[in-house]
């Protein structure tokens, strides 16, 4: 029997994302080396670190990342983050003749020009909430106290998952307003600004691979973006995943693909639009039925921390397919039981925090050698002591297993308690929302 040709791939980004990407990566038969640039203290042991002399990744890169590659003889690239989609380096690498996991710069407006893609989604009737786009404050302001409802504002552009303000008062909502089209705390992103009417009911994360005309969709997850437990306190880039979630059933899924899903891969294919990668839906599950609070075009973070322990069958294999546009012949399946990923943050987060403070107590979980229980690191590096220490935010996630949610997260709690760091959080009701079994 032949052997199966080794893949080598470079993975873009530094977060949890990227580490439990490169950890299913990394149990294909299909996978050769395997390199993060720039990555974190946990994928260095997972495969090669390479700094490629840049942080974070961009663009004006693509020339550096294109020598490595060749020299390298890497097969496929993954591209993390939204920043580097948004600015073209797909476009970039793939006129260079690499085969690339990601959307072109226009089909990533979709992320990245929030304006943008809710006129897609009004052309192609994909339900939504009711907006308007401003890049006026004195007319955003004015039409905020006209609304006898209340509104959501978000920054049109991207803002690191922090450009979206839920303010409970009308006073609240000029201040966002304010903060984003005045003061520019999220600079060009906050020049133009989309105000929508609040949804109401259960908030529910839902991905797709797509290779620009097949749709291989992924189980459903559910993120816990507040920093308070009972969600409670300012919004994070996310605390916690529980995949999959009670919230959302079958039928409604089905619904989602046939009036969300399908109709975006639709409208974008008649504007000739490339999208190869991952197709992310943010949905708020509403009394009137599912609409779209946003689309987000790569691979969520925290959800695909909780994504991978269940992912069953060659996710290498499947990228690839996409690129070649042969998604169809992809074949993967999911376990059938919960999993809970815990975030653990530095202290202060999501406001200021102190970077280099040591971690302690991965050793002890790695030698139980659980296959149920994994740690991805996010804000993880190594000091010129060799301790592994913080370097970001958002630092670990924890991702357990088990039969059911409560018992998955009690084991991912457990687990967290016992990694010890200066100022280290967590929520420990991750997967308990009111209403939902669990």
């Amino acid at each position: 029997m032949a052997k199966a040709e080794r893949h080598n791939v470079l993975i873009l980004g530094s977060g949890g994302r990227e580490h439990a990407l490169g950890w299913k990566l990394k149990r294909s038969p299909l996978c050769g080396k395997l390199f993060f640039a720039p990555g974190n203290a946990g994928t260095d042991g997972l495969g090669q670190n390479v700094k490629l002399a840049f942080e974070p990744v961009s663009t004006k890169h693509a020339d550096a990342i294109d020598y490595f590659c060749r020299h390298n003889r890497v097969d496929l690239i993954v591209v993390g983050p939204e920043d580097p989609l948004a600015g073209g380096l797909v476009d970039r690498l793939t006129k260079m003749g690499h085969k690339v996991f990601g959307p072109t710069q226009e089909a990533a407006r979709l992320e990245g020009d929030k304006a943008w893609a809710k006129e897609l989604m009004r052309a192609a009737s994909i339900p939504t909430a009711d907006a308007r786009t401003f890049t006026s404050f004195d007319a955003a302001a004015a039409y905020v106290d006209a609304r006898e409802t209340p509104v959501v504002v978000k920054a049109a552009g991207l803002a690191k998952g922090k450009g979206v303000v839920v303010p409970d008062s009308r006073e609240q909502a000029i201040d966002a307003l304010q903060s984003m089209m005045v003061a520019k705390a999220f600079g060009a992103a906050g020049e133009k600004v989309v105000i929508e009417e609040r949804l109401i009911g259960q908030e529910v994360s839902l991905m797709a691979l797509v290779d620009g005309k097949t749709l291989y969709l992924l189980d459903p997850a559910q993120d816990h973006k507040p920093v308070g437990e009972g969600d409670t306190g300012p919004n994070t880039g996310g605390m916690g995943v529980v995949s999959p979630t009670p919230a959302i059933d079958a039928r409604t899924l089905d619904e989602v693909n046939r009036q969300v899903l399908v109709p975006t891969i639709d409208a974008l294919r008649r504007d000739d639009l490339a999208f190869c990668g991952v197709l992310y839906a943010g949905l708020m599950l509403t009394a009137g039925g599912p609409k779209v609070l946003e689309f987000n075009v790569r691979f969520g973070d925290p959800e695909t921390q909780a994504l991978m322990p269940r992912l069953r069958g060659d996710l290498l294999q499947a990228m690839l397919l996409a690129t070649e546009r042969k998604l169809d012949q992809a074949d993967l399946s999911f376990d059938p039981r919960p999993c809970v990923s815990v975030v653990l943050a530095s202290g202060g987060y999501p406001g200021d925090y102190r970077k280099g403070v040591p971690i302690e107590g991965l050793d002890e979980i790695a030698a139980e050698d659980d296959p149920d229980l994994t740690v991805f690191h996010a804000g993880t590096a190594t000091d010129k002591q060799g301790r592994l220490v913080t370097s970001g935010g958002r630092v670990l996630s924890v991702s357990a297993v088990a039969d059911s949610i409560p018992e998955a997260r009690d084991k991912a709690n457990a687990a967290a308690e016992r990694i010890r760091f200066e100022g280290a959080h967590f929520r420990r009701d991750i997967g308990a929302r009111p209403g939902l079994p669990g």
